[in-house]
């Protein structure tokens, strides 16, 4: 490939070196936000917790992910297990572990309230309305709670917070494409959600979400949270509106993954990036130069075919690395097929990016959905789900 004229070049060179270092600073960010508790906990000490828990079908990890809400280290919290389908198959196993565990006050609420197209929303709402105690915990069925799981939460609450939250990290994949799951998950998502929290921009992410339910109450409640087609898009619109900020905990929750395939990355990752595209267009626009594809590109466009190749190799090993290290600093899921993971997940970016802008709607959970502002609906009539 013959090189660019000298002024090709530096139009090539100088956003790909803005792109690297930006990346760069991002995972430089994280990597000391990630694990630090900063400031005392405002969270008045000893307050009872309720966890509501929206549940739908069994999934791989199910009898870990809901025997670990029976263990949880905390001396006050109530267990509140919301279920839309009278016969679900999650309704035997929830059973045996509420009896297992006559200690831990738990209740099982069937039947869901249809605010709109949200079935995790709709799952919830009822719940949130039986909850007992000013702070409520919504937690996604497949979040692993460890035994401090509550007080990882409460210690990230500052006078200043309306809402703290945890990105999901993916764990135990099996395969390559579920290496590619964590990819996403891990060290690109995440990474952005604790820079961007280090920066004053925090957004809410439904996985673990811990409320002062007086605070939300006085916004218009859980059902103010139908305002956009996700319910953490509505959070965070509510909170900042509020005046208050969305915190992150120190480290976030882990979510084994099992088995994955591509159709099932390429769906969960489309859905989401459509939904961002919906509810923060803005922010949702600059994802294309988030992943090392573009930055790349434009390196071998600005170079012969000579230097090229160890222009390419040094940012490379420069960008991939780090997000290897922010891995390893973070104490999460890696192995030599991530760096292969990194690389899918890479190319795959700018189709997800330019799909999310091309249509306006989303299945979920076998729900299809249009997911246009001011008009979300569904447009079938599935059963809701968690």
């Amino acid at each position: 490939m013959a090189a660019l004229p000298e002024s090709a070049t530096l139009a090539a060179l100088v956003p790909c070196a803005i792109l690297v270092l930006v990346n760069l600073a991002s995972l430089a960010v994280a990597s000391v936000r990630i694990g630090r508790r900063g400031k005392p906990s405002a969270f008045p000490a000893g307050a009872p917790v309720s966890i509501v828990r929206p549940l739908r079908g069994l999934e791989t990890f199910s009898e870990e992910t809901l025997l670990a809400s029976f263990r949880l280290d905390h001396p006050a919290y109530e267990l509140i297990f919301c279920v839309a389908d009278a016969g679900d198959p999650v309704l035997p196993m929830l059973e045996r572990m509420r009896q297992a565990h006559p200690q831990v006050p738990a209740r099982l609420i069937l039947g869901d309230e249809r605010l709109g197209p949200n079935p995790k929303l709709n799952n919830c709402v009822r719940g949130w309305d039986a909850a007992r105690h000013d702070w409520v915990i919504l937690a996604d069925s497949n979040v692993l709670m460890a035994s401090d799981y509550i007080q990882q939460m409460q210690a990230a609450w500052r006078p200043t917070t309306g809402l703290v939250c945890s990105t999901p990290i993916g764990d135990r994949p099996e395969g390559l494409f579920a290496e590619v799951e964590c990819a996403f998950l891990n060290t690109l998502q995440a990474r952005w959600q604790y820079a961007g929290e280090a920066l004053g921009l925090g957004f809410a992410q439904g996985k673990s979400m811990l409320w002062h339910k007086p605070f939300l109450e006085a916004q218009g409640g859980i059902r103010a949270l139908n305002a956009e087609i996700a319910e953490d898009a509505a959070a965070t619109k509510l909170v900042r509106a509020a005046g208050r900020r969305v915190h992150l905990v120190a480290a976030p929750f882990r979510q084994p993954l099992g088995r994955r395939s591509l159709g099932e990355v390429w769906a969960r990752q489309l859905r989401w990036a459509r939904l961002r595209r919906v509810t923060f267009p803005l922010f949702f626009a600059p994802e294309i130069g988030i992943g090392a594809l573009l930055p790349l590109t434009l390196a071998a466009l600005a170079a012969g075919t000579g230097e090229a190749t160890a222009l390419l190799a040094g940012a490379g090993a420069l960008w991939y690395g780090a997000e290897y290290g922010l891995a390893a600093r973070a104490g999460w899921h890696r192995s030599p097929r991530l760096l292969l993971a990194f690389l899918i997940r890479d190319a795959l970016l700018p189709a997800i990016w330019a799909s999310a802008w091309a249509r306006t709607a989303i299945v979920w959970r076998g729900n299809p959905m249009d997911i246009r502002p001011r008009e979300a609906a569904p447009l079938g009539t599935g059963p809701s789900a968690a």
